[in-house]
C-alpha cells in the first residue's frame, strides 16, 4: 500500500518556487469560485505517519488560500473506550459538529480515521471491531458523497528509520526541538504495528467517490506541490454539476399493497379513556417517569424521542404532558420545520446531530429526521435516491445513537381522516388555535393515501430492536397520552435493567 511512498520522491527548489506560484493562485481562485457556487463542501482529512509533514501541510493550506473559509480542526484521540466522554454522545458526533456549509473548506486533522487505528494498534480493539468501525466510516463517507460533500483524502507516509532520522534532526536543533515530544518518540515504537494496521484502512475504504492519495512525506517540497495540486484538483471537481455515483442504478421503491389496506387504517381507533380515569392514570405515570429518569443509573443514558404522524394527531399535547414531569434543566423539545438556509447548506441528518443530548438529559423531536422519507417522499422536495437511502442512513444514525447509551423512543400518532376534519374545523372556529390551520394542512389531506403508503414503508424499513416503532391510535386523545407515557416508562424502565 506504500511502497511508492518510500523511493524518496523528491523536487528540486527552482521547480518547486515555479510550481508553488502557479499553485497558490489557482487554488485561491478556485477557493472564491466555490464560495460563490456554494455547491458543495469540500473536506480535507489529513491522515498519516507522524513526523510525515501532516502539520505542515495543513498550515500551508491556510497559508496559501483565504483561512477565513477554511475550518481548520485538530481532535484528540479518545480514551481507550472509544467514548466521547463525559458527554455520552457517539463517537462522531464531534465529527458533524465541524462539518464545513456548502461553498466552504473544511480541514480536519486527526479525523474519524485516527481513534479506529490508534485503538487498534494499541490494543485496545480487536479485529472484529476494527472491521466494524471502517464499515460504519465507508458508509458515513457514502452518505457525505450522496449529500454532494467533496472528501479529499491524504495520507502521508515515511519509513521508520525516516521517520526516526527526522526526528533527529528536528530534536538537534533549538529552534525546532519543540516539535518532537517524548509521546512521539513513543509513538514510534509502534510503527511496525501502526503501518499494517493503517495500510487496511486504507485499502477498506479507497473508494471510488472518496479515493486515498498517499503521498510521500521525506521531501518537503514534493509533499507540498503534490498534496497542494490534489486539493486544487478537487476543488475544480467540486465546482462541477453534481451527481452522485450510481444515480441512476437505486432499486425501484416498492408498490402499494394490492387491496389498498394500510397499516395505519388497521389500528383500534375506539379505544377511549374517561376524565378521571384519564387523571389519575396520568399523575401516576408521570411520576413514575420522573423517578425512573431520576435514577443513579439514569446519569450514563440519555434519552431521544420522536414524534411522527398526520397533521393534528396530537404531537405537541403529548409532549406537553411528559414535560409536566420532567426538570426543565434536563430536556429539550425541538420542532422540526422545513430546513433554513443553514441547513439546507449542509448533509440532511446534520441538524439532528446537532441536538442530540449529553448524559442524563432528554431531548423530544415533534417531527424529526423521518421527514425525508415521508414529506419530502411525497411532497417531492427531495429526489427518489435521496430518500430510498435515506433508510439505512437514519438506521445507522439511531445504533449510533444507542451504542453512545441513547434509549431512541419512536411513537407514530395516529388519527382517522374523519377525526383530523374535526379538529381542522374545531382550530379554524377557535381564536387561539387557528394559528394552527394552514391551507398546507387542507392540501395534504388530498395525499392521504400516497402518506400512508409511505408511513408503512417506513415502518417496514426502520422499526429495530434497538428502535421499534410505537403506532398509538389517538382518536381519542386522553387514552393516546395515557399510552405514550406507558410505553415510555417500559422501554426507559428495560433499558434501566439491561445497562444493570
Amino acid at each position: 500500500m506504500f511502497e511508492s511512498a518510500e523511493i524518496g520522491h523528491q523536487i528540486g527548489r527552482k521547480a518547486y518556487k515555479e510550481a508553488e506560484a502557479k499553485l497558490r493562485q489557482a487554488l485561491l481562485e478556485a477557493q472564491y469560485q466555490l464560495l460563490e457556487s456554494k455547491q458543495r463542501a469540500v473536506i480535507v482529512l489529513v491522515n498519516g505517519v507522524d513526523g510525515a509533514g501532516k502539520g505542515e501541510t495543513v498550515n500551508l493550506f491556510n497559508e496559501w488560500m483565504d483561512p477565513r473559509h477554511i475550518r481548520t480542526e485538530a481532535f484528540a484521540t479518545p480514551d481507550a473506550s472509544g467514548e466521547d466522554a463525559p458527554l455520552g454522545h457517539p463517537a462522531m458526533w464531534r465529527f458533524w459538529q465541524v462539518l464545513p456549509p456548502k461553498g466552504h473548506v473544511g480541514i480536519l486533522f486527526g479525523n474519524w480515521y485516527t481513534d479506529p487505528i490508534v485503538q487498534h494498534a494499541l490494543g485496545h480493539d480487536k479485529e472484529s471491531r476494527f472491521d466494524e468501525r471502517l464499515t460504519e466510516v465507508r458508509a458515513f463517507e457514502r452518505m457525505l458523497s450522496a449529500e454532494g460533500v467533496c472528501l479529499v483524502k491524504l495520507w502521508f507516509h515515511m519509513t521508520k528509520e525516516g521517520v526516526a532520522k527526522r526526528f533527529k534532526a528536528l530534536e538537534k536543533d533549538p529552534k525546532t526541538a519543540w516539535r518532537v515530544t517524548a509521546h512521539d518518540w513513543e509513538r514510534l515504537k509502534h510503527y511496525d504495528r501502526f503501518v499494517p494496521i493503517s495500510a487496511k484502512a486504507l485499502r477498506k475504504t479507497s473508494t471510488g467517490e472518496a479515493p486515498w492519495l498517499v503521498i510521500d512525506g521525506s521531501d518537503p517540497g514534493y509533499r507540498a506541490i503534490t498534496a497542494g495540486q490534489y486539493l486544487l484538483d478537487n476543488l475544480l471537481r467540486a465546482l462541477q454539476p453534481f451527481a452522485p455515483l450510481g444515480i441512476g442504478h437505486a432499486a425501484p421503491p416498492p408498490p402499494p399493497p394490492l387491496d389498498g389496506r394500510s397499516l395505519l387504517a388497521t389500528q383500534d381507533y375506539t379505544r377511549t379513556l374517561a376524565r378521571s380515569t384519564y387523571e389519575d392514570q396520568l399523575e401516576r405515570l408521570q411520576g413514575r417517569l420522573n423517578k425512573l429518569l431520576r435514577a443513579p443509573e439514569w446519569k450514563r443514558r440519555s434519552l431521544v424521542l420522536v414524534f411522527e404522524g398526520m397533521d393534528a394527531a396530537g404531537k405537541g399535547s403529548t409532549i406537553r404532558r411528559i414535560t409536566q414531569a420532567l426538570d426543565a434543566r434536563h430536556y429539550r423539545v425541538i420542532p422540526v420545520a422545513a430546513p433554513n438556509e443553514a441547513e439546507r447548506a449542509q448533509p440532511y441528518l446534520w441538524r439532528f446531530w446537532r441536538y442530540l443530548p449529553r448524559w442524563g438529559h432528554t431531548t423530544m423531536f415533534d417531527r424529526s429526521w423521518y421527514g425525508r422519507v415521508l414529506v419530502e417522499r411525497v411532497e417531492g422536495f427531495c429526489s427518489e435516491p435521496d430518500w430510498t437511502r435515506a433508510y439505512d442512513e437514519i438506521n445507522a444514525f439511531e445504533e449510533q445513537l444507542t451504542q453512545a447509551g441513547t434509549v431512541v423512543v419512536k411513537f407514530w400518532l395516529s388519527i382517522t381522516q374523519e377525526e383530523q376534519l374535526k379538529r381542522f374545523e374545531a382550530r379554524q372556529n377557535t381564536p387561539h388555535k387557528v394559528h394552527k390551520i394552514t391551507p398546507d394542512d387542507w392540501r395534504n389531506r388530498d395525499k392521504w393515501p400516497l402518506y400512508a403508503h409511505a408511513v408503512d414503508d417506513m415502518m417496514d424499513r426502520t422499526s429495530t430492536d434497538i428502535a421499534p416503532w410505537h403506532i398509538v391510535a389517538s382518536d381519542d386523545k386522553r387514552w393516546s397520552r395515557i399510552e405514550v407515557l406507558r410505553l415510555l416508562c417500559e422501554r426507559v424502565e428495560a433499558a434501566l435493567d439491561t445497562k444493570g
